[in-house]
């Protein structure tokens, strides 16, 4: 508790900290709260888990003046992250109570409209935002405090307009905090244009790497889903977050993997906002959970606990990587993040594999049983909204063939030299998942495939 008296938490915010059990800031808590008590701009080049929500939560806590209208507001890129952030203020302003609301899309604005008058602290996505500036239902004239979080997020979601927008509402005179995992060029243009010499200070995300175990199976496309099953039953996993590149594999992989047994929702932007919560709600509260997620939908959620980290869809870039599987392995616990690959993958494996400093081995296919994957029926993707339709393996896949091995490819070892194992090689598991690929029936039922 020492430290956090040193960077300048009052006694409301030592009492809170103490009750929530942090022992001691995290690297950016450390370097950023006192740079903005002290009134500066701030850039925060800071990933997920890091601890920046109590950065910024600190100065708005300390600064703002109850029933003065509102003098804070948080920009985030998507709903979770809102709900979280507002969450975590309101938890920090326990004994500095400010009236804090949450404003996004996807529900009735009604509400909103009646909480922007009383409000102190608004936390909210950007299209919403404008939503109400339209309307003239929200006034940032008197804004003090305005922060950008998962900027570099908001840039990928097309977003950078809206943001300017806004900020051109803002009053010139207010202390600007900008956090994002990577400061691009176009970020710093921004940060130019919009901040008054700010200063930059970097930390990594809480992950403990000698806690962290990385390995990747090089499977067969038309057998992916049978090895995640046979893992997912194997590996002694509590909580698990299963990454995909598509909203279509998220819904088909959960859907599925309910059909095998197991506890798991999907997370993408088709979920309306109820449902989207009871997905977070179920997985927070459970012991035991499988979360099928795209990259925009779990951007920027600091969710606890994670035991497991799955890539069935390996992602374009190493920050994309990175911020999967810092997901797990923190607080001094252990992780394994596990790569289910196929030749679709190899571009994108071989382009972040480059990479010398990521440790990921190269783990020989177990046995196992060959599961079959039923489709989504006309109704069901109907009903859902999201048209699951055709299933794509990191692209397009054609079941029941055999994949052939991309030419002088050969992946990369622990120690980031050539392995010299070649990738769609023909899978080292049984005799009969090895058969599994070229006997298909496209017959009576074509609702059910070898996968």
């Amino acid at each position: 508790m020492e430290k956090f008296k040193q960077i300048g938490l009052n006694s409301g915010l030592l009492n809170v900290v103490k009750e929530l059990g942090f022992k001691e800031p995290t690297e950016i808590q450390e370097k950023v709260i006192p740079l903005a008590l002290a009134g500066h701009d701030v850039i925060g080049e800071s990933a997920t888990g890091s601890g920046k929500t109590l950065a910024f939560g600190v100065p708005i806590i300390e600064k703002l003046k109850v029933a003065h209208g509102l003098q804070a507001l948080v920009l985030v890129p998507t709903r979770e992250l809102a709900e979280q952030v507002s969450k975590s203020i309101k938890s920090f302003s326990k004994y500095n109570p400010l009236k804090i609301i949450t404003v996004y899309g996807g529900v009735a604005i009604g509400p909103q409209i009646d909480g922007l008058e009383r409000a102190e602290v608004v936390v909210g996505t950007p299209g919403r935002i404008l939503d109400h500036i339209s309307r003239k239902t929200i006034n940032l004239s008197k804004i003090k405090i305005l922060v950008l979080d998962e900027v570099d997020r908001m840039l990928d979601m097309g977003f950078i307009h809206d943001v300017t927008d806004i900020i051109h509402h803002c009053p010139k005179n207010r202390q600007s905090l900008l956090f994002s995992a990577t400061i691009s060029e176009e970020i710093a243009k921004i940060s130019k244009r919009y901040m008054n010499e700010p200063r930059e200070v970097s930390a990594e995300a809480e992950v403990d790497p000698l806690k962290l175990e990385q390995v990747f199976y090089d499977v067969e496309s038309n057998k992916k889903f049978s090895l995640l099953v046979h893992l997912l039953k194997q590996e002694n996993s509590k909580l698990v977050m299963i990454f995909c590149n598509t909203k279509r594999n998220a819904d088909l992989i959960s859907n599925n993997l309910r059909k095998q047994g197991f506890d798991a929702m999907a997370l993408h932007g088709d979920l309306n906002q109820a449902k989207r919560n009871r997905v977070l709600e179920n997985f927070h509260r459970s012991e035991k959970f499988i979360l099928v997620c795209t990259d925009v939908a779990a951007r920027g959620l600091d969710i606890k606990g994670v035991s497991h980290v799955y890539n069935y869809d390996f992602p374009k870039t190493k920050d994309e990587y990175t911020h999967r599987i810092g997901r797990t392995a923190r607080a001094g616990k252990d992780g394994k993040a596990i790569i289910v690959l196929s030749e679709r993958d190899y571009e994108n494996f071989r382009r972040v594999t480059k990479y010398d400093s990521l440790n990921i081995k190269n783990i020989p296919l177990p046995r196992f049983e060959t599961v079959f994957v039923q489709m989504h029926d006309r109704s069901e993707r109907q009903g859902r909204g999201s048209g699951a339709g055709r299933f794509s393996s990191g692209g397009r896949s054609s079941f029941g063939s055999r994949f052939s091995t991309p030419r002088n490819f050969r992946g990369r070892s622990s120690q980031g030299q050539s392995s010299g194992r070649r990738f769609g090689s023909r899978s080292s598991g049984s005799r009969d998942n090895r058969d599994g690929g070229r006997r298909n029936s496209f017959g009576a039922n074509r609702q059910r495939r070898r996968y």
